[in-house]
């Protein structure tokens, strides 16, 4: 058979293209395309591979998982560990499943992960790896949030589940990330980062959590021929099991929209459904493919797109130097919201996307959450990459690493880097100086009033010129001084995270703290040695921070700042009965907010006593605060469904203050 030359040259393309993206995703976490392009790409291999006969070697069609490059020990699969195939058309899911019955439950965006226990204990934990060969996370696996690290079964057990962090904590660490180009991406790069590291304290930091998904081995136990027996036997053994629902043909495609219409609402990241078959062994009998098992099948929704018109690429510096393209659009309606920017990453996206003002675009919502441009109809290609730094004019430079393009500014006296530096400073989490936003430090620069981190304290001497600047008066100087002196009195944890120090974050900084008890003095003193002692720091960021604060102009800006500063103890860190009140519990907030300025608040409020503030209601929430507790809202029937206590703020308070069986009794 003569094969066409343009079509296997394409499949050749497609092979480098496809097999690159997926390294820099599942080893590498980071994104050269986005999933939508990955997808597109994938199915015109798949469609060329039937067209031709043709199958290339090293065809992701015949991959699974990620190639292993990391430092973690290495371990064969017993079985492998095969994808899914997957459809978009209901009609076909329906024909797949025929006269029989099945489970339809979420597909987790995470990290696949397999678990073994022998005499109750768990013994080992791998990730799939390529499916054939893992990564041993052992040590990390035991730092997730709900893996049991015993249970009750005695006997050799097997399972399988995804690692994924929840959408609520991911937001919360890229909160403690000033810089744009520094933050996460999504929930699964930033899960797959965080275990499969060699530091098992980050892990810990991160919030990860399990889900079991299916049985491998459990030695002695009949099941009957069940998957769902399976499933009810991991819940009683207390490992949290995907949510999911059995189906036939009569009501598949109703739950299938019931799944769907919660997208929107889930706290955990999902990009489909699977649907698995019940009946065990004839699962079994039908085999599998050279990729996929045929006892079950992924359905993926399509990504609501919207075409749309490019308008603009702005070039937005950041505190570290790099220059990251965004791209400006006509609005566009997505998932229920108006949405007018996304981010495009690097420059190596922009010249694979060919942008150019005036192009026709088309916009989705990855997982429904963060805007992507899916595709450029007219592919102008006509951006220019900026010569010259839009702040500082300095001449900036393409920098190239591991296939990726980025832009830079090499001046280390460029105005953005101050500013982005001092709006950390500044910021709520930080500092908290109310009113210094961007472009009011912007401003004050300019006018020769802040040089330093000291002079946010000293605003005093230049009240008369504050008021004379534009957008100012004399009210506003005013209030701008009162913030500043307000905020003299501050703590170890906010100082700490205010320096901006590489890698620490606010979880970090309230560690910090609390290991050295409020005193700047000991941490600053404290040797590489005793800060990897430290839970969640590790070697790395023990490092990071001794270089940072070993640095001559670090210890001269901060010498001066703690001069204008009074720290006191951190309630939290001060031992007293009260810090540790909530110690083990988790909560969801959900409705209004009334005796706290608002959900943050009171979220800081639960996390200085001890707790933690989830999401998303689970079997591990210990109450759910809603002002509303008669409400019909999903969080209070799933609380309701669970037996977990529904508090009012005065319900809260009451707990707050000791009175838990009061709390107790006044929700139910």
């Amino acid at each position: 058979m003569k094969q066409d030359g343009g079509k296997l040259a394409r499949m050749h393309e497609l092979v480098t293209q496809l097999s690159q993206a997926a390294r820099a995703y599942y080893q590498e976490s980071r994104e050269l395309m986005t999933n939508l392009q990955y997808d597109q790409l994938y199915d015109e291999l798949l469609s060329l591979e039937a067209e031709t006969g043709t199958v290339l070697s090293g065809s992701p069609t015949q991959q699974v998982g990620y190639e292993i490059l990391s430092a973690l020990p290495k371990e064969e699969h017993e079985s492998p560990m095969l994808s899914l195939d997957k459809t978009k058309d209901e009609g076909a899911l329906l024909g797949w499943l025929g006269a029989q019955r099945a489970l339809l439950s979420w597909k987790l965006d995470g990290l696949t992960v397999v678990l073994s226990y022998r005499d109750g204990a768990l013994q080992k934990a791998v990730t799939r790896g390529n499916g054939l060969q893992g990564e041993v996370i052992t040590a990390n696996a035991r730092m997730f949030r709900n893996v049991p690290l015993r249970i009750p079964f005695q006997g050799e057990l097997v399972l399988r589940g995804e690692a994924l962090i929840r959408y609520s904590d991911f937001q919360k660490i890229n909160e403690s990330i000033p810089e744009a180009e520094a933050q996460y991406k999504n929930p699964r790069n930033l899960c797959s980062g965080s275990v499969r590291q060699l530091d098992p304290g980050v892990t810990r930091e991160r919030a990860v959590y399990f889900n079991a998904f299916a049985l491998v081995k459990a030695e002695g136990v009949d099941f009957r021929n069940s998957r769902e027996a399976q499933f009810r036997f991991l819940a009683a053994m207390g490992f949290d099991v995907v949510e999911y629902v059995p189906v036939t043909a009569e009501n598949l495609l109703q739950e299938l929209h019931h799944f769907e219409a919660r997208i929107a609402e889930n706290d955990f990241p999902s990009d489909g459904l699977v649907l698995l078959l019940e009946d065990i062994a004839y699962g079994e009998s039908l085999g599998a493919t050279a990729k996929f098992p045929r006892n079950a099948i992924a359905f993926k929704w399509g990504d609501e797109t919207r075409e749309t018109v490019l308008r603009e690429i702005e070039w937005s510096p950041s505190r570290t130097g790099l220059i990251n393209p965004v791209a400006i659009f006509s609005p566009v309606e997505l998932e229920g919201t108006t949405v007018s920017r996304a981010s495009v990453h690097n420059v190596s996206i922009l010249k694979a996307l060919k942008l150019g003002v005036g192009d026709r675009i088309t916009v989705y919502k990855a997982n429904m959450i963060i805007p992507q441009i899916a595709e450029n109809l007219t592919e102008s290609g006509t951006s220019e990459i900026p010569a010259h730094c839009p702040v500082c004019g300095a001449e900036t430079e393409l920098h190239r690493e591991n296939e990726i393009e980025t832009l830079l500014c090499p001046n280390p006296d460029c105005v953005i880097k101050k500013i982005k530096r001092l709006a950390l400073m500044t910021s709520r989490d930080a500092l908290n100086i109310e009113g210094l936003s961007e472009a009011t430090l912007e401003k004050l620069i300019a006018a020769g009033f802040i040089h330093e981190y000291a002079d946010l304290f000293r605003l005093e001497r230049y009240r008369a010129e504050i008021a004379a600047l534009e957008g100012f008066g004399e009210r506003s100087a005013e209030k701008l001084i009162a913030a500043a002196e307000r905020a003299r009195r501050t703590t170890m944890t906010r100082f700490v995270y205010a320096l901006g120090i590489p890698g620490i974050g606010l979880q970090n900084a309230k560690m910090l703290n609390r290991h050295f008890r409020g005193s700047v003095e000991r941490f600053r003193a404290a040797a590489e040695e005793e800060l990897c002692e430290i839970e969640g720091i590790g070697e790395v960021l023990a490092h990071a921070i001794r270089v940072f604060l070993d640095d001559a102009e670090h210890a001269r800006l901060m010498d001066a700042l703690l001069q204008s500063l009074s720290l006191a103890e951190a309630e939290e860190d001060a031992g007293s009965v009260a810090a540790e009140r909530f110690a083990g519990k988790t909560f969801v907030i959900t409705g209004s907010i009334t005796h706290f300025k608002n959900r943050e608040a009171l979220k800081e409020y639960i996390e200085a006593r001890g707790g933690r503030a989830a999401g998303s209601v689970s079997a591990k929430t210990s109450y759910l605060i809603n002002n509303d507790k008669e409400s019909a809202s999903s969080k209070n029937r799933r609380a309701r469904e669970l037996g977990i206590p529904v508090l009012s703020e005065e319900d809260f308070l009451k707990l707050a203050e000791g009175s838990e069986s009061n709390a107790d009794s006044d929700s139910e």
